[in-house]
């Protein structure tokens, strides 16, 4: 069997940076076994796979270990393949998933992503993340998968050197430590999540469906530009609109090719 395969760096304007996924494009979709064996043996952050359904399009997100329900680059790299690959003229595409509808739109820039915003519960420091860390948190808050953890400052998010096993051992699908930006940046981020088989995510667009409300309550406003500190990094432009987070980046193209399998 033969399918298409684009690979496409999201969340940047430089190849070799952002966030690199793999989205691959079906009549139909393939057992599950299929997709979770593509998207290891393509081993990158997430694989995407599509199938078109009325002028839409059904989207799938796997990591190399699991699938997830939702996912933010890919998502972004699946726009682009819609709208500069499969259909050129297009302007907005939305994609039904499992987190609901997903529209995206282009913008002078790049892409705007129209995403559900995640609701944030204050919890305690739970008493192993400090030491996974190797920084004490300020505050932690749950945004119902990950923990999500305020730094003093920027300095040290982008120092952090965590523990990744024991990370992975955290009764939460991951960790996200952020801080207040530097650079003309607002806020800066981090995401790590061994156990879903990404020790660390390049740039993290469903991290930012709840690092945009975290940061709208403490820095009083709606509109941020947002720096993810991998050593990819990325940029994102996030803005509060009520219960959805609108996420805008631009994508680059590595490569285009057939799977036979």
């Amino acid at each position: 069997m033969l399918a298409p395969i684009f690979q496409v760096d999201a969340f940047t304007n430089r190849r070799f940076s952002g966030n690199p996924a793999a989205v691959m494009v079906f009549e139909q979709f393939p057992p599950e076994e299929v997709l979770q064996a593509l998207a290891a043996e393509n081993n990158l952050p997430e694989t995407a796979f599509l199938v078109a359904d009325n002028g839409d399009y059904q989207i799938r997100w796997f990591t190399p270990m699991v699938e997830v329900p939702l996912c933010g680059h890919a998502t972004l790299a699946s726009a682009a393949v819609v709208m500069e690959r499969l259909e050129p003229k297009r302007e907005v595409v939305v994609f039904h998933s499992a987190s609901g509808p997903l529209t995206v739109s282009r913008s002078g820039t790049g892409y705007v992503m129209d995403f559900p915003r995640r609701t944030l519960e204050p919890v305690e420091i739970p008493p192993e993340l400090p030491s996974a860390l190797g920084a004490m948190p300020v505050e932690v808050v749950w945004d119902g998968s990950n923990f999500l953890a305020r730094l003093a400052t920027a300095e040290i998010v982008h120092n952090l050197n965590p523990d990744l096993a024991a990370i992975e051992t955290l009764a939460r699908s991951g960790v996200i430590v952020t801080a207040p930006g530097d650079a003309g940046f607002d806020f800066v981020s981090r995401y790590f999540a061994p156990a879903k088989g990404i020790p660390e995510d390049p740039v993290t667009g469903g991290a930012h469906c709840g690092l945009t409300p975290f940061w709208a309550q403490r820095l009083d406003k709606t509109a941020f530009r947002a720096f993810q500190a991998s050593r990819r990094g990325g940029e994102i432009v996030c803005r509060l609109v009520g219960d959805r987070v609108e996420l805008e980046g631009a994508c680059v193209f590595y490569l285009d090719g057939t799977v036979e399998f």
